[in-house]
């Protein structure tokens, strides 16, 4: 758990990243929808993990890594739009979150 900072960021970067994926996802992943379901940030807020949920998705790896390629596109999107709130803008590393496949399967196991 962060300092009342960091959350504070945090929720400004997962807000931000998902009025970007609502306006560009489908340039990024043609006919996908990405959700934002998670952002931390380090102490120094200079970094911040963000994970995707990605739907519909045969390969969450290389969705992810297509994310990753506009990295910079999306950094500098972010740049616009918090140029007055943060001093630094954080660098976005992106993993795939796959919390809801696994709750999928605990439910099957359990109809079972």
């Amino acid at each position: 758990m962060g300092t009342i900072r960091q959350e504070k960021v945090a929720s400004l970067l997962k807000r931000e990243l998902a009025e970007i994926f609502v306006h560009k996802g489908n340039q990024i992943l043609k006919g996908k929808m990405i959700t934002v379901t998670v952002v931390r940030i380090s102490p120094d807020l200079r970094n911040a993990k963000a994970y995707l949920s990605i739907f519909p998705t045969d390969d969450l790896k290389s969705d992810i890594e297509q994310v990753r390629a506009r990295a910079s596109e999306i950094r500098f999107d972010i740049g616009k739009s918090l140029r007055n709130q943060l001093r630094a803008i954080p660098e976005v590393l992106y993993y795939g979150d796959d919390s809801l496949d696994y709750a999928e399967q605990i439910n099957e196991l359990l109809d079972n």
